[in-house]
């Protein structure tokens, strides 16, 4: 039987590391590459070093990341690490705090973990599928909210989407249900807010499968609402929606 006790202390201690690091080189950010709607900095490069090291030296899975791509051959039980080293670039660089590092473990498709971990707030998100989520070692679900209008869904819209003419018509459509929108920009730390109640829902099209597969895990460890599905758009993009319960989304569908 797996030991996911000990793969979520790995992918805690990994996170925790990373997130220390982040931390200390905040006020000394140097900039890879800013073009178009894309930015990379070494941070994000280094971080994923930290987190890539510790997995590679205490597990046999391959890792997915979002700067280095895959990473080890697919492991023949389908587990897989999917890792977004620091989710919320462009937060990060000017100084508006909310992004986070990113673990999950996933198998055949399916959510195993996660870990999310708030660079600016002392703030450790980790959840088992089938065991329950913890926001700094207590017990957290989804929130109870029942009705649309009374809910916050958070969301985003991906860079490199065109968004002329009528092809927002069917998401205002739908956002408009609920009683607040929110586009925190990093999707992440949106699940974990999902997973402890703080929002009630969050969507999102043609999002990269680093940047959810830990929330998705929180989400769905914590007792909410979860389904996605490749993206025809984009390697590694995913179509997600997660919600407190089924009741908030009964007319949305991906």
């Amino acid at each position: 039987m797996m030991d996911l006790e000990f793969y979520l202390s790995l992918a805690i201690r990994a996170g925790g590391d990373a997130r220390n690091y982040l931390r200390e080189s905040m006020q000394n950010i140097e900039v890879n590459e800013l073009s178009g709607k894309d930015t990379k900095i070494e941070a994000d490069r280094q971080s994923e070093s930290v987190i890539v090291d510790i997995l590679q030296a205490n597990s046999d899975f391959p890792i997915l990341t979002e700067e280095g791509g895959m990473i080890g051959r697919k492991d023949r039980k389908g587990y897989l690490w999917v890792v977004d080293p620091l989710d919320g670039t462009l937060n990060y660089l000017r100084g508006i705090p909310f992004a986070c590092v990113s673990i999950g473990l996933w198998v055949q498709d399916e959510p195993v973990l996660g870990v999310v971990y708030d660079v600016f707030r002392e703030e450790l998100y980790a959840g088992v599928c089938g065991e329950g989520t913890w926001m700094n070692g207590q017990p957290v679900t989804v929130a109870q909210t029942s009705q649309a209008n009374q809910a916050i869904m958070a969301t985003g819209f991906p860079s490199f989407r065109s968004y002329e003419g009528d092809s927002l018509r069917g998401f205002i459509e739908q956002v408009q249900t609920f009683k607040k929108v929110r586009l925190f920009g990093a999707a992440a730390l949106s699940l974990a807010y999902c997973a402890v109640g703080r929002v009630d829902a969050y969507a999102e099209e043609d999002i990269m499968f680093w940047d959810v597969a830990a929330g998705i895990a929180l989400v769905k460890a914590a007792g909410g609402l979860v389904r996605y599905e490749k993206s025809d758009r984009v390697e590694w993009g995913m179509n997600v929606l997660c919600a407190a319960n089924a009741g908030l989304v009964e007319d949305r569908s991906l």
